[in-house]
């Protein structure tokens, strides 16, 4: 029996799950979960990829002390951020978190090179400030980018940790502003454009490729060596391979971020999509064309806040019982990284000392609210009507919700499966090697494999 296991890191936490096939049906088991969060350092908003990296490596050690030596491992995580290497392989710190405020006067300048019109028209993206394309020119401002010689997404620096293999992953790729839609490879013209060194963009691989195997070093620290596949290294990419989507259907991979969108053959690059903010990424079957709501970040933000704060479960029955209707933009920038999220949420409401109860009810109406206006937006855009929605992901967890999006959305609606993004990650290695035909089978056996619940609205 084979055993592939998935790397699965947020923005707030990671775990590592081993899968298998038994008796027909993809079976899993956690080993190691862990929390991590963004740390301040000098003002800044930055990841503490050491410990980080400490985590990937105690997760592969307690799966071999289980008695779960993988034959395959694979890393994915939230996109966008990464890590700059020096000639040496030594990182340029600090590795900045994407919340971080430095990129906020960066867009203009990048809008002053290229216009977002032609920037969308290349790559499909959605405009973020904190885009990997901002981000990356920011460092090319501050002097940064000099000593650089390797530029890393994420899961593609976790993976070199292990292997000692650099080499970025397409669908991660595609969520960095600095990708052709159309090609699929690094955008030369935007490249040049922003005066970025070349020779930070190399040759992408694609999901399901070997990117090598445990270093000595690194197998030693963990008791074995295994081979490191390329994941669909960005988390969403994962999490849309494991719904079982159809072929008219919609799906939310809620979690920090809330995704919602549906699988098209090509990007989607009209300027109609580019007013919607709508963003085409990669995925294993073609684009994912999606839309971006902050989602549980809210909840977890506001919970910060609180001396003793609800579980989910009270926070979904102090909503249901609030008669609270106001509503406010989720993807507003006040709240990508408030000191007081509660505050800044009172302040977009013009309210002032809220009620729990109907600070909750807001939140989860505006989410919903945002879910059902993407819905439209996406079946205008791409011209077929949406038969049914597919809510994957943590956030599939809370009923409240899924309700809300049911009745005001008018579709069936799904709810699981819950680790929709380790379990994406483990197929993709099950196909990659061998053991499931293709996608489409992938999918099939998930929906036999896995609780899935209809939502009752």
């Amino acid at each position: 029996m084979n055993h592939y296991l998935a790397i699965d890191i947020g923005a707030s936490g990671g775990r590592h799950i081993i899968g298998y096939m038994q008796d027909g049906s993809i079976k899993t088991k956690e080993v190691f979960r862990f929390a991590h969060t963004v740390q301040k350092q000098n003002g800044s908003l930055v990841w503490d990829i050491g410990q980080l990296t400490e985590n990937v490596f105690t997760g592969l050690r307690l799966a071999g002390e289980a008695g779960f030596i993988p034959d395959t491992v694979s890393i994915d995580t939230w996109g966008v951020d990464y890590v700059l290497l020096d000639k040496n392989k030594k990182e340029i710190l600090p590795a900045y978190a994407y919340r971080d405020a430095r990129t906020q006067p960066i867009p203009e300048a990048v809008h002053a090179l290229i216009s977002p019109q032609t920037l969308y028209e290349h790559t499909g993206l959605q405009f973020q400030p904190f885009n990997t394309i901002y981000q990356l020119y920011c460092d090319r401002c501050s002097g940064k980018l000099k000593e650089a010689a390797y530029f890393l997404l994420l899961p593609a620096y976790l993976s070199f940790k292990l292997t000692g293999c650099l080499q970025n992953e397409y669908t991660d790729a595609s969520t960095t502003g600095l990708l052709n839609a159309r090609t699929q490879t690094w955008d030369s013209d935007i490249i040049r454009a922003l005066e970025l060194p070349d020779h930070l963009f190399t040759p992408l691989c694609r999901p399901g490729d070997v990117v090598g195997y445990f270093t000595e070093e690194a197998a030693q620290k963990i008791g074995y060596r295994a081979k490191v596949l390329a994941a669909p290294s960005h988390d969403t990419a994962s999490a849309v391979a494991a719904t079982p989507l159809s072929e008219n259907g919609i799906f939310i991979s809620s979690g920090t971020w809330s995704l919602i969108g549906r699988e098209t053959k090509a990007p989607i690059l009209s300027e109609q999509a580019r007013c919607a903010n709508f963003t085409n990424e990669g995925g294993i079957s073609g684009i994912r064309f999606l839309k971006n709501y902050m989602g549980m970040w809210l909840f977890q933000s506001i919970r910060r806040c609180l001396q003793s704060p609800p579980d989910y479960q009270q926070t979904m029955r102090l909503a249901a019982d609030s008669k609270f209707t106001q509503t406010f933009c989720v993807n507003d920038p006040s709240l990508n990284a408030p000191d007081n999220m509660i505050a800044a949420i009172e302040t977009l409401l013009g309210q002032n000392d809220l009620p729990l109860g109907d600070l909750f009810a807001s939140v989860y109406r505006s989410l919903s609210e945002g879910y059902a206006q993407s819905i439209e937006e996406i079946e205008k855009l791409t011209g077929k009507p949406a038969d049914c929605i597919y809510i994957v992901g943590g956030g599939c967890q809370d009923d409240f919700l899924n309700r809300l999006t049911a009745r005001l959305c008018g579709r069936p609606v799904f709810a699981g499966p819950v680790e929709a993004t380790a379990i994406g990650n483990i197929v993709c290695q099950m196909i990659a090697c061998g053991e499931i035909a293709d996608l489409p089978s992938a999918r099939e056996i998930i929906k036999q494999s896995f609780h899935i619940k209809k939502i009752q609205a």
